[in-house]
Order: C-alpha cells, then sequence, then structure tokens
C-alpha cells in the first residue's frame, strides 16, 4: 500500500485527490495539509511514502516545505502537482529535491502512474515538462543520440525518440506499438545504461 500526503490549499483539488486516490487498491490517502507548514509536520508524523505537494500556497510555500521535509527524511517522494509549468517554479522544485513534476491538467490515469513510479524511485513529469528539461539540456550539445552497444535495434529505436523528448504514447505512435511495450522498452534501457530515471537516460542519449 502506497501511503500518499495530499498537500494543497484548494479544498476542492484534494477531495478530488482523496477520491481518485481511494477508488485504487494500491493507495491510501493518510494525510492532507493546506500549507506547507502545516505539510512538514504531518510528513514528519504520517511518514508517507508519497508526498503529492502543489507550490503556490500561503505562508510557507511547496518547494520550501520540499527542502524540508527531505531534510528530515530525505526517502520521502515528493512529486509535484501544480499550474505552473514554466521554469520558474520547475528548476527550483527540483533543486529543493522533488523526484517528478506533474501538471493539474494532467488526466487521472496520469497522476496515479506519477504515484505509483514515484513511490518505486522513479521521476514522473508531464511529457512537455520532460521534453522541455531534454531540449534545455541538450541546447548547447546537439549531437545526435549516441548509439549503444548490447541494445536491441528497437531499444535504439526507443533510445532515439526518448533523446528527442517524446512520451511514451508518442514513441508508440511514431513506432507502431502499444504504450505498456514502450515502457519494457525503457525500463531495459534503463537498466543497460544505468540510468535512475528518464530524464538522465535522455541525457544519456544525447551523451551529455
Amino acid at each position: 500500500m502506497i501511503r500518499v500526503l495530499l498537500v494543497d490549499d484548494q479544498h476542492l483539488i484534494r477531495a478530488g485527490l482523496r477520491m481518485l486516490c481511494a477508488a485504487q487498491p494500491d493507495i491510501e490517502v493518510v494525510g492532507e495539509a493546506d500549507n506547507g507548514r502545516e505539510a512538514i509536520t504531518l510528513a514528519a508524523r504520517l511518514l508517507p511514502d508519497v508526498v503529492v505537494m502543489d507550490l503556490r500556497m500561503p505562508g510557507v510555500d511547496g518547494i520550501t516545505a520540499t527542502s524540508r521535509i527531505l531534510a528530515e527524511r530525505p526517502a520521502t517522494r515528493i512529486l509535484v502537482l501544480t499550474t505552473f509549468g514554466d521554469d520558474d517554479h520547475l528548476y527550483p522544485a527540483l533543486t529543493a529535491g522533488a523526484c517528478g513534476f506533474l501538471l493539474k491538467d494532467a488526466p487521472p490515469a496520469e497522476l496515479l502512474d506519477g504515484i505509483r513510479r514515484a513511490a518505486v524511485g522513479d521521476s514522473p513529469f508531464s511529457p512537455e515538462v520532460l521534453r522541455r528539461l531534454v531540449q534545455r539540456a541538450v541546447h548547447a550539445r546537439p549531437e545526435p543520440p549516441r548509439s549503444v552497444q548490447g541494445l536491441t535495434a528497437r531499444e535504439q529505436d526507443v533510445l532515439n525518440l526518448v533523446a528527442e523528448g517524446l512520451s511514451n504514447t508518442e514513441i508508440g505512435d511514431r513506432l507502431h506499438i502499444g504504450v505498456t511495450t514502450v515502457k519494457t522498452h525503457i525500463t531495459s534501457l534503463m537498466t543497460k545504461t544505468d540510468s535512475p530515471n528518464r530524464v538522465r537516460l535522455a541525457l544519456f542519449a544525447r551523451g551529455v
């Protein structure tokens, strides 16, 4: 069971998230906070596996709360869920230690998948956010994707498209394979390239 703490200053948002998570057999909402200060207190007391963290809140904001929660319990996985996907919010959140960054207009299935991925050590990002991260990282080094020994031809195709910042769905459409197959290839690629998450895999593919 994945223990989740919801942090958002909007009651309707928290209620929607709570209902969404309650319908899942493997996710339990153990607490809710409407500001960063309360999130810090609850995280220390409830020991959640994943904190779904808003960024803009009165008083202590989500970035400060993320930093303080991780300072006390580094094993906590903090997944940002926000309306604001610009660089002024993205990079401070990642610097504070957030493991992933999703936008509030994400489909429910994407959010649930993000919580599950965060809980097992992955780094979930909304596709548009991931694409921007990769494009910014490789801007100064526009080399073509590297070819890696030991990969199958299909794995190399997937690696090249990850390097372009494509989402799993976009990769599946491009290669005419299912999303589950794409995920299997990406898991294999991360193992073979010793990449801890998708962002690092994309950077590896670009030789960064």
